[in-house]
């Protein structure tokens, strides 16, 4: 029997979201579907959810639930992540709450930024860990990644292990649409071509009916700008840098210097940025779970409506080798952006089909887009460096080259921010070392 490994099985409604489009896929009924989490209760809610759902849907899959990381990847084709290490508690608090001491405001703090960068160095070895089982367990797997921060971990992963993985995102499929429909444009016939990187991938051309859609976007952008709405820093955006980008405003206020800063304190009210949005989130998900958890484990009529994800149609594609085209995220081996660096994870056009998955060369960005993404990129490739190496020097030139944090704090207090989350993550990082505690040693 064919094998699709869910790791982090316990987020159970995205499980179900990813699973339930798969079962709703003729070309997946024979396909175990094995789930492994390191949270046993969770795991079970998922199983009883996923069951229910296969009752109703009269999908032919076959759920499995292990404990054994190993065992749930034994002979798997395809492995989906979506595992987050430290959870809300403590780790995103953590990442939120110091820095705060230092006078460093977030919004969401999983892609870079300070609590970006943590959140890789308390995953990546993870990653590594889980690719080392594929690589013994279903070498010939498809690593399939949902967690961020998706090009960090997409890059440790593709550099220094020999899995398959492509990173998937929400965002990309949604953009062009989204983006219409709050500017009032029909969407008809549209055609579109977006690359970059994750969360900062760029609508370079939008046409409908081979017409150019820029200009009139533009217009009706400026004229939204004078009232407060959702979207403001990304119309900013594309006011100053002439594109639109696909990740959310809150997400890229703190991926640029520009928009939260203690000395522009009225730029959060003018730009309506909601600083500590994720843990925010995390509560309202948290409390909603509790609520409706037990309507959910007891509904035997549990539906489902196949997903925006692209996960169930990358694999069926790879089974019926029917194409399937979509935004992942690849390294840049070759150059298919070819003014960012090789060595970086790029957001480009791929097409899934039983060869695997195929990257489109992009060629070059405007160059100021291609700006805006390498100042984001310079901290990704130092974060792996760090997470390698385990030094903490690698660290503090990671945090200072991050813009919104370089924009905020001295040299100084970003190697004592770095410190005090080091001390503050304990265990759930290995151990760093600084070149001087080694000398001194």
């Amino acid at each position: 029997m064919k094998k699709i490994t869910f790791i982090g099985a316990g987020s159970t409604i995205f499980t179900k979201n990813v699973l339930g489009d798969c079962m709703m896929s003729p070309a997946l009924q024979d396909f175990e579907f094995a789930l492994f989490d390191i949270d046993a209760d969770r795991l079970s809610e998922s199983k009883v959810l996923l069951n229910a759902l296969k009752n109703t849907l009269n999908a032919g899959v076959t759920i499995k639930t292990y404990t054994d990381r190993k065992e749930a990847l034994n002979g798997a084709k395809y492995v989906i992540n979506a595992i987050q290490v430290g959870g809300y508690k403590p780790s995103t608090v953590i990442d939120f709450e110091i820095p705060k001491k230092y006078g460093l405001r977030q919004t969401i703090a999983d892609t870079i930024g300070i609590g970006g960068l943590f959140r890789a160095l308390r995953t990546i070895p993870v990653m590594l860990e889980i690719a080392k089982d594929m690589e013994d367990a279903c070498p010939d797997a498809w690593l399939l990644n949902y967690t961020n921060p998706m090009a960090t971990l997409t890059g440790a992963v593709s550099r220094y292990t020999n899995v398959k993985m492509v990173g998937l995102c929400h965002s990309v499929q949604v953009c062009t649409s989204d983006l219409l429909k709050d500017l009032d444009i029909p969407y008809e016939n549209i055609e579109e071509r977006i690359a970059g990187i994750n969360h900062m991938a760029w609508l370079l051309e939008i046409k409908s009916n081979g017409k150019d859609l820029y200009p009139e976007i533009k217009k009706r952008a400026k004229e939204k700008q004078q009232t407060k709405h959702h979207d403001m820093v990304r119309y900013e955006l594309m006011d100053k840098f002439g594109f639109y980008v696909t990740e959310s405003s809150e997400h890229n206020a703190e991926y640029h210097p520009f928009f939260i800063k203690e000395k522009y304190p009225e730029l959060i009210e003018r730009f309506n940025i909601p600083l500590d949005e994720y843990p925010r989130r995390c509560e309202e998900q948290i409390s909603n779970w509790l609520k409706t958890k037990e309507e959910l484990m007891n509904d035997q009529n549990l539906t489902h409506e196949r997903s925006h994800e692209y996960g169930s149609r990358i694999i069926e594609a790879m089974e019926t080798n029917e194409p399937f085209v979509f935004g992942g995220n690849v390294l840049n081996t070759g150059g298919l952006i070819s003014n960012l660096p090789e060595k970086a994870v790029v957001e480009v056009p791929c097409i899934a089909n039983r060869n695997g998955i195929t990257p489109a060369y992009m060629g070059e960005l405007p160059e100021q887009l291609a700006a805006l993404n390498r100042s984001n990129i310079n901290t990704q490739l130092v974060t792996i460096e760090a997470a390698i190496t385990k030094s903490k020097e690698k660290i503090y030139q990671a945090a200072m080259l991050d813009p919104h944090t370089a924009a905020e704090l001295s040299m100084d207090d970003i190697i004592s921010l770095c410190d005090d989350l080091i001390e503050a993550h304990g265990d759930m990082l290995p151990e760093y070392e600084s070149a001087k505690e080694a000398v001194r040693q």
